[in-house]
């Protein structure tokens, strides 16, 4: 188990890049296919009302999470370690506050309008208005502790690997904010 770790260890110094794109979007996939997994087979009470697995969808998020997320995710913590290193109490709420005020709405926005892209929606900016709000506030009360954690106690070369176990949990919430229904706007009657 040791020579495993060793090994995988090895890799993050010498390609963390790639290393950590491959772990992340690894997670980002997982989580879009238990969450599939979840509500199309094992909570579903009747056979005949089980689905199979959309692997279109997972493929979008394997296209997030892989070539999206995780250089965005790579190339901040880089910066965000260089620019404010140690740990710190005013390091560590600079950190918090940038992560989650800076970092956060962009994620969000290239989350909604990326997806919004490559399902082919008409109006691609309709999910996002309507759900970044409630998803933005989800987030601050998940990750705030989390990156408290990650700030203060996990290794800069571990932390894109940490923020993967961490994403796993929170695309399972991203996949199911993203299931609810988004209210279709109202067509305007041009002949009033």
């Amino acid at each position: 188990m040791s020579r495993m770790f060793n090994a995988v260890g090895s890799l993050f110094k010498r390609h963390p890049f790639l290393t950590n794109s491959a772990v992340y979007g690894s997670l980002y996939v997982g989580a879009e296919m238990s969450q599939q997994f979840l509500t199309k087979k094992v909570l579903v009470e009747k056979e005949s009302l089980k689905e199979d697995i959309d692997y279109p969808t997972i493929g979008r998020y394997a296209v997030m999470g892989t070539v999206v997320y995780a250089p965005s995710l790579f190339q901040w913590y880089k910066w965000l370690d260089g620019t404010f290193p140690g740990t710190a109490k005013k390091v560590i709420i600079k950190k918090l506050v940038l992560d989650q005020f800076v970092l956060t709405p962009y994620l969000l926005t290239v989350f909604y309008t990326g997806m919004a892209l490559m399902e082919g929606a008409d109006d691609k900016f309709l999910e996002l208005k309507q759900k970044f709000l409630p998803t933005f506030e989800r987030s601050c009360m998940f990750w705030i502790p989390a990156q408290l954690f990650n700030f203060v106690l996990i290794a800069p070369r571990f932390r894109v690997l940490y923020m993967g176990v961490c994403g796993f949990v929170w695309v399972n919430i991203l996949c199911w904010i993203k299931r609810q229904q988004t209210l279709q706007p109202v067509a305007s009657n041009s002949n009033e």
